[in-house]
């Protein structure tokens, strides 16, 4: 029986505050989606006031808080570590981070054709807040809520 990659424990989801890294989050993020990020928009979005992230080896979680509210801008798992729990335990800290910042709620949007994200986001207790028509190059996406502070399961 093949052996399934081991997911890193939390205590290796590290806040990431290296701009000259960006090409290091950039390479995660075109591991993940067809329409990546480059590093010039990584770092351009860390520089920004109340922007944070949380690295790991196969995934990072990008996101800003600001007037009281946060809000996730990307989550990137790779391919080989979803469905492991990595994606939540980011998630976790982010949100964990944007409370401490002072932010009441949590927003993210996430295509309607995205089962497993919709079913991670569920479990932390998003609730759907709006939709956007064509959000993701004609795909339409939700918009998620999170009041803060949350309780996990």
């Amino acid at each position: 029986m093949p052996s399934c990659p081991v997911v890193k424990p939390l205590s290796d989801i590290a806040p990431f505050n290296a701009v000259s890294g960006a090409h290091v989050l950039a390479a995660l993020h075109a591991t993940c989606f067809p329409q990546p990020w480059d590093a010039a928009a990584i770092s351009a979005l860390l520089v920004t006031p109340g922007t944070f992230a949380y690295a790991h080896d196969d995934g990072f979680v990008l996101a800003r808080a600001t007037a009281g509210e946060a809000e996730i801008l990307t989550l990137a798992v790779t391919p080989a570590a979803r469905g492991k729990g990595l994606g939540r335990r980011l998630l976790q800290a982010a949100i964990k981070k944007a409370h401490e910042m002072g932010a009441g709620a949590m927003f993210l949007e996430v295509g309607v054709d995205n089962p497993a994200a919709l079913a991670l986001y569920a479990g932390l207790g998003f609730t759907k807040a709006g939709s956007r028509k064509g959000y993701y190059r004609g795909v339409d996406a939700l918009v998620l809520r999170l009041p803060l502070p949350a309780n996990f399961a």
